[in-house]
């Protein structure tokens, strides 16, 4: 096999690093997998959306509500599964060569490890949000015996919602240092190459 280097000269790999170069294809299924997980999850979301159509003169406006937060959280975890598949494969696997192509993800362009740690972290927010805002407002509910949360269930989401927060704050404060990282070496390379 042959891989081309920065300047764009054909180099050939020898036998063992072109076998662990090529275990990365390894991880093609996984990505496959997501898009099942993903067909699964447009399905979830037709049959709630057929629930709420179907129950829309019976429901009151909290249930009302309630579904389209579920709608919404169904939405948001596909964007993550998209996120996921799409900039774990350009990351990990290989090229998609979408560039130039008119539905090119802005983001993709400028994606590595990093970057989609923090993209994943963030979308998880967002997800953890819509859930907690479903909890709050069945938290009118609480002391009902019928009810599906209790009060510690909230403290708890509370929390955990919290330290994802925190977490994806600390994901971009890491990242944004070591951003600077690659251009500082590269500056301080660049006097030695003159010479």
């Amino acid at each position: 096999m042959i891989d081309h280097s920065a300047a764009g000269t054909p180099v050939r790999l020898k036998p063992l690093p072109l076998i662990i170069f090529g275990s990365r294809w390894l991880q093609a299924p996984l990505y496959v997998g997501l898009m099942v997980a993903q067909a699964v999850y447009v399905l979830l979301f037709l049959k709630e959306l057929w629930h709420l159509v179907s129950e829309a003169t019976t429901f009151n406006e909290q249930e009302i509500m309630l579904v389209v937060l579920g709608l919404i959280d169904v939405v948001m975890i596909s964007n993550l599964l998209t996120m996921v598949i799409v900039g774990g494969y350009e990351t990990f696997v290989g090229r998609l060569h979408l560039r130039g192509h008119p539905d090119e993800p802005e983001w993709l362009s400028h994606v590595n490890a990093g970057v989609l740690k923090v993209k994943l972290a963030s979308a998880i927010i967002g997800i953890s949000s819509i859930s907690l805002l479903r909890t709050f407002i069945e938290a009118s509910n609480l002391g009902n015996p019928a009810s599906p949360i209790s009060a510690q269930g909230v403290m708890w989401q509370t929390i955990i919602h919290s330290i994802f927060l925190v977490s994806a704050l600390a994901l971009a404060m890491i990242e944004k240092m070591g951003s600077g990282a690659p251009a500082a070496a590269h500056h301080d390379r660049a006097p030695h190459a003159e010479h």
